[in-house]
């Protein structure tokens, strides 16, 4: 007996653990959703339709992390939803100390989440102190406060806390069998419904099978609820709200008042068994001595004419067929499961080894230069590219997943800072590799810690200047071509260039005899320790966090462009690669060794020959139809050993705008390139950002354009003081 206990509360353990795996993902979403609702309600404290999104948030909460045994955030988040049902009757107002209450609980809840999902910590006095803040907010909050919890009886005043015309319900709750997998515990809504009035309940046991057919994780059993209250039938809803799909739940209003007036008057036994569905119409009439249906009988009495019959049953059926092919659309729309992240990576990966083995395939077919087999390895390598988008577009997230979060760092901190700041998102929709994402959060939060510190000023000094007094900045994102450009832009003061330039002598950046264009300028900012702050407050001021966004951009192959106007504020533009998994190359080779140039940055090549270098006198300049444009040649700059051919080639690219060439042995053409990583010994080469293996085993590595033209910049800037490049 004792075996079968600890069997049984391991596999009970082991259930709890999967629903909990399964929910985290919902869990930080349903918390993105409700900060989300409140920040929005707090531009409109009328609006009922965002009122309705955080309570249903606070709803799901509840109910799933009580299904999990979150049993903590099960009842905190019960009663926080109880402050809040007040908000949604109308009884207290969204105000902002409620709004800023409401953020406050919503950390808390996410600390209770991190503590077992992250391994973070929660402060549980915290609770009680939330809790009682709200309390303090309520109508008539001298009573005496309630312990945070469930109550599995009636309110004994509820009648007096919701005034409003009682009403009986009958509720048919019928859930489909596998309602326990989905985290939903029925016992747990029934309760629910005894907290809203006088309640009857009726477990329905006919459907449960015999012991040998029992199946534990099923429900067999649905209820009959007779419900009296004064809640209304909105609040009866929002008990199933989130079941409709998978359980059958019929309201009916049986009765106005708490009780049945007039007891004869009400519904014959046969009519109630027909209403419910407990008794089909056929056997009815077969009880009833074979009476003839209600139309048949009442056109025969003359009652109702058959066209009026007629025209009531075309109605019948035409209701039918609307709610069927209604619910057709809803369960096409909602067809869409969970995965995790890591099969999603280990899927990729998978497609990446595929395009490498479809490399050597059809470099073998044309080495054989048999057809049959040509033809094979043309259709794997259409088959391969449409594998390779399809996964990488299951990869790709509205970037709008990240720009919310935002709006919540600038809302307290400008509530910190006593300024008044709103935050404008643009572009939400644009799609980016989830990986870039994740990335991109931290750099993102550095760029607006300081727009709100340093570039947006307090509201007199705005005003003194003739400006709004609410400051703005502009968040947004748009596709171009490979790349997405992310722009934070503020309506600040800017910066200051002069107290830039006299930081960096001052650091020995720069010397003070140095010409410097604006954007080499701006870009001083980013350096380690830099920072012309006069005072460091706990926002920022010591100089790391645009290091820090150097640096990760950096990582994800991106560049950072500045740009400022003073006393109209600053921009700073962010360009990223769509994704870090698998890009379009440009294939070169020099001597045996293989290069490759990110496809999106290459805009033509040229031939240059021996004696056009010679003419240059190894000035390393082009002239490509008019325009010079510099190179330099990667055979010197990686050390490649051998002679270079009589004819070269100039592989021409554009970065933000700039012109620059790489000289080459040879072209080979486009190539599906799989990034790989580097080495940790190879991590300091710069130019090159990774490697690939191409179809004959050979490695390829990939090269880091914008580090190259920022050489190419330096070698111009010493040929222009007279030395000779290095």
């Amino acid at each position: 007996m004792s075996d079968n206990r600890e069997t049984f509360d391991d596999s009970t353990e082991n259930i709890v653990r999967e629903l909990r795996a399964t929910f985290r993902e919902e869990a930080y979403e349903l918390l993105s959703e409700l900060e989300s609702a409140l920040l929005e309600l707090e531009k409109d404290p009328a609006d009922n339709q965002q009122i309705g999104r955080a309570f249903r948030a606070m709803h799901t909460i509840k109910g799933s992390g009580g299904a999990c045994e979150f049993h903590e955030v099960s009842a905190f988040t019960h009663e926080l939803e109880s402050i809040f049902d007040k908000v949604r009757s109308g009884k207290m107002t969204a105000s902002k100390e409620i709004i800023t209450l409401t953020l406050t609980a919503k950390d808390q809840i996410e600390a209770m989440f991190n503590s077992y999902y992250r391994g973070g910590t929660v402060d549980p006095d915290r609770t009680g102190e939330i809790l009682a803040s709200f309390r303090k907010l309520l109508p008539g909050s001298a009573a005496a406060p309630a312990k945070p919890g469930f109550s599995s009886q009636p309110k004994a005043s509820a009648k007096k806390e919701e005034p409003g015309r009682t009403m009986t319900y009958r509720i048919r709750f019928r859930p489909v069998p596998g309602i326990f997998s989905q985290g939903t515990n029925p016992v747990n809504l029934l309760n629910e419904l005894r907290e809203l009035g006088k309640c009857n309940v009726v477990a329905q046991t006919e459907a449960i099978p015999y012991l040998e057919d029992f199946d534990p994780q099923a429900c067999h059993t649905y209820w009959d609820v007779i419900l009296s209250t004064s809640r209304g039938l909105n609040a009866i809803q929002d008990v199933f709200i989130f079941v409709k799909d998978s359980a059958e739940v019929k309201i009916d209003v049986i009765a106005e008042g708490g009780y049945l007036e007039d007891e004869k008057a009400y519904k014959k036994l046969g009519e109630i068994l027909l209403e419910r569905g407990d008794l089909s119409p056929q056997d009815l009439k077969k009880v009833l001595n074979g009476k003839k249906r209600v139309g048949e009988m009442l056109v025969e009495t003359g009652i109702v004419p058959p066209s009026k019959v007629e025209s009531a049953l075309v109605e019948q059926q035409h209701v039918r067929e609307m709610r069927e092919q209604r619910q057709g659309h809803v369960d096409q729309g909602s067809s869409s499961i969970r995965v995790a992240t890591s099969r999603l990576d280990s899927l990729v990966n998978l497609v990446g080894e595929l395009v490498t083995v479809q490399a050597r395939l059809s470099q073998t077919a044309l080495n054989t230069g048999m057809p049959a087999l040509v033809n094979i390895a043309e259709e794997v390598e259409r088959l391969t590219a449409s594998l390779r988008d399809n996964a990488m577009s299951i990869r790709m997230l509205p970037i709008g997943t990240t720009f919310s979060k935002f709006r919540r760092v600038v809302r307290d901190l400008s509530a910190e800072l006593g300024k008044e700041i709103e935050l404008v998102a643009e572009g939400a929709e644009t799609e980016l590799d989830k990986t870039v994402i994740e990335r991109l959060s931290d750099p993102l939060v550095h760029i607006i810690r300081n727009s709100v510190d340093h570039g947006i000023e307090l509201p007199e000094v705005r005003m003194a200047a003739g400006k709004p007094k609410r400051g703005t900045i502009t968040l947004s994102a748009l596709h171009s071509g490979a790349h997405v450009l992310i722009r934070v832009q503020d309506d600040g003061a800017g910066l200051d260039a002069a107290a830039i330039r006299a930081k960096a002598i001052e650091k020995g950046l720069i010397q003070p005899e140095a010409e410097l264009g604006e954007s080499e300028l701006m870009e001083l900012i980013l350096a380690p320790g830099f920072s012309t702050a006069r005072n460091v407050t706990g926002v920022s001021g010591r100089g790391v966090g645009m290091d820090v966004v150097k640096r990760a951009i950096d990582a994800l192959r991106g560049t950072i462009e500045i740009s400022s106007v003073p006393g109209r504020g600053t921009s700073i533009m962010l360009k990223l690669p769509l994704t870090l998994a698998i890009i379009d190359g440009f294939l070169t080779r020099i001597c045996g060794e293989h290069f490759i140039f990110p496809l999106s940055l290459v805009q033509e090549c040229i031939e240059l020959s021996r004696e056009e270098a010679l003419k240059a006198s190894n000035r390393r300049l082009a002239n490509v139809r008019g325009q010079i444009v510099p190179y330099i040649r990667l055979r010197e700059y990686f050390l490649v050993s051998g002679d270079s051919p009589a004819f070269e080639q100039i592989v021409i690219v554009n970065v933000d705008g700039r012109r620059v060439g790489l000289v080459v042995d040879t072209v080979v053409g486009e190539h599906q390139t799989v990034l790989k990583s580097l080495g940790k010994y190879y991590h300091g080469v710069e130019g090159i950002s990774g490697a690939t293996i191409l179809g004959d085993g050979t490695v390829a590595l990939i090269l880091d354009i914008p580090k190259l033209v920022r050489m190419v910049e330096q070698q111009e800037a010493q040929m222009t003081r007279g030395g000779e490049p290095s």
